[in-house]
């Protein structure tokens, strides 16, 4: 800690003030609080304020890398609860603009010349300031306006020393408090600082846009702005200029004649194509982002924050919609269990009764009664519940569906955004039953099953010494089988696993509570694993049979 001295006290003081002391202890901070605590950082008033607002100004004061998280924050329903999401929302990623001249040697060191020569014209008051960056107008020698974002001097060193202390306080937190191994804080930090360190590389957030442009490049209703390499490094980004109305402004929409009813369905069909289609989505399509141009195209902008699904979650996504669908409480609690992070939910009954619930809410209620958010809020609020922590690109995932629904309901209060979700999710279903999906999915149970048989001569062994070794007292803990029966559970039928372990205990019952000697326990044994073995046979037989 040491070499991060007056960082820490600097982190102290500000929790403190914010009434955050509690958790002082917690992170390990408690001795770098001064004597003289200094003058509060933010304005007083005859309203207390409340937690969740203390909370967002302390992450305020703390600076750029603590507002980021913040940011992400907000998008995790399933870690806090909706009084501090609503207040994390409200966290601007702004900052006083940086003079120019530091600017403009940033610009000199990175292109290897003054932007003057580099640019037929530059105004040198920036667009806009945020933490890590500016952004000016420019105009290219042959006329195309852009706009050059250029990041702020000093402002990695920042945001590394931020994140080395942040990992720091993570696994202090986890080792000292109960509650925050079950979030797992650690790896929370570990995926946010993955997120910032790539936004922070400007050369990144230019492939990312050429990445939207490759895939909506047959698109006439979106367009992307194009990347500008040859003024672009890792610390200046050059990209076209686009212009149009901003997608909230209702007046000037109407006043050029826009259809926002037929807006709204294009906003959504876009974002969801992103997600369910392209499985690489713009993480933060909030309205400031997105342009409506002349020709009623929608001009993206700013890809620092993306999401991007992998083929496993994907999987599991659309298993978790496909029990849902269904209106099988039990299948999603498993899919739900599989997508989560974190598995150690206190009671899987309660977890069950809490979806049965749940399910019953919705079930054969027509899709224009159905609003989205609130129906993605609840399940992620009871996620939350019994400590289920999801993967922060499913969690982004989320929160970008219902950034979607506001922004296309603001558009035309009629837009049913789960109308809109129907196609996509059927063709998600599809892909999940096509003959490639299917092959796929037989050849990851054949290979489990042999993984399965592999595992039990070893296992059977390690329970005969124990048996050896111990007497008539065995030990038998759920994490010890948890492999064996895990693999089970992925070729596709629980009940396999319920028959599995039920036969393991069996025989080790009548290991324990036979007097014979000990040939006949080997046979007991034996004739456990010979169970096992008929089971596995009989579900791969079957599952032949059934996909003929």
């Amino acid at each position: 800690m040491s070499t991060h001295r007056s960082r820490y006290r600097r982190i102290a003081t500000i929790l403190e003030h914010h009434g955050l002391g509690l958790g002082l202890g917690l992170l390990g901070l408690e001795k770098w609080i001064p004597f003289n605590k200094g003058v509060l950082g933010h304005a007083r008033r005859d309203e207390p304020y409340t937690s969740p607002e203390h909370l967002r100004l302390a992450l305020e004061e703390l600076g750029p890398t603590f507002i980021k998280l913040g940011q992400l924050l907000s998008t995790r329903n399933d870690l806090l609860p909706a009084a501090y999401l609503a207040e994390l929302v409200k966290l601007q990623d702004a900052a006083p603009p940086e003079a120019w001249e530091p600017m403009k040697a940033v610009i000199r060191e990175e292109l290897g010349a003054d932007p003057e020569q580099l640019f037929a014209q530059f105004d040198p008051q920036p667009l806009a300031a945020a933490s890590i960056g500016q952004a000016y107008a420019a105009t290219l020698h042959d006329g195309t306006q852009v706009v050059v974002k250029v990041r702020r001097p000093g402002a990695v060193a920042q945001i590394h020393e931020d994140l080395e202390i942040l990992q720091n306080l993570a696994e202090r937190a986890d080792k000292r408090w109960d509650a925050a191994r079950q979030y797992n804080l650690p790896g929370i930090v570990e995926e946010f600082s993955r997120t910032l360190r790539a936004e922070l590389d400007y050369l990144q957030e230019g492939r990312n846009a050429e990445r939207f442009a490759a895939d909506f490049a047959d698109s006439p209703d979106v367009a992307v702005p194009q990347v500008f390499w040859e003024t672009t490094t890792s610390r200046v980004l050059t990209l076209e200029r686009m212009h149009g109305i901003r997608v909230d402004d209702l007046p000037a929409l109407d006043a050029a004649g826009i259809d926002r009813n037929q807006l709204a369905r294009r906003g959504a069909d876009l974002i969801l194509t992103m997600v369910f289609e392209n499985r690489f989505f713009h993480a933060d399509p909030h309205p400031g982002n997105l342009f409506i141009q002349t020709d009623g195209s929608i001009a993206l902008i700013d890809f620092g924050m993306v999401g991007q699904l992998d083929e496993e979650v994907t999987e599991q996504l659309s298993d978790v919609l496909l029990a849902f669908t269904r209106g099988d409480s039990n299948a999603l609690a498993t899919a739900l269990l599989a997508l989560s992070i974190t598995k150690n939910t206190s009671d899987r009954g309660e977890l069950g009764r809490s979806l049965d619930v749940f399910v019953s809410r919705y079930l054969g209620r027509p899709l224009s009664d159905i609003n989205l958010s609130h129906l993605l809020g609840e399940l992620l609020a009871l996620l939350r519940h019994h400590h289920l922590q999801l993967p922060q690109q499913t969690a982004l995932l989320f929160k970008v569906l219902m950034m979607g629904e506001a922004l296309a309901a603001r558009l035309d209060p009629e837009f049913e955004m789960l109308q809109a979700l129907t196609p996509f999710s059927e063709r998600i279903v599809q892909r999940q039953f096509s003959l490639p999906a299917l092959a796929k999915r037989w050849a990851q149970a054949s290979a489990d099953a042999g993984a399965l048989l592999l595992e039990l001569p070893g296992t059977l062994k390690q329970l005969r010494r124990v048996l050896e070794n111990g007497g008539l007292e065995v030990h038998l803990r759920a994490a010890e089988l948890e492999p064996l029966v895990g693999r089970a559970e992925r070729i596709g039928n629980r009940l396999i696993a319920g028959m599995i372990t039920a036969a393991l205990i069996n025989g080790i019952g009548e290991l324990v509570s036979g007097n014979t000697r000990w040939r006949s326990r080997e046979g007991v044994m034996i004739g456990a694993g010979a169970s096992v073995v008929t089971a596995l046979g009989g579900y791969l037989l079957w599952t032949t049979r059934r996909r003929r």
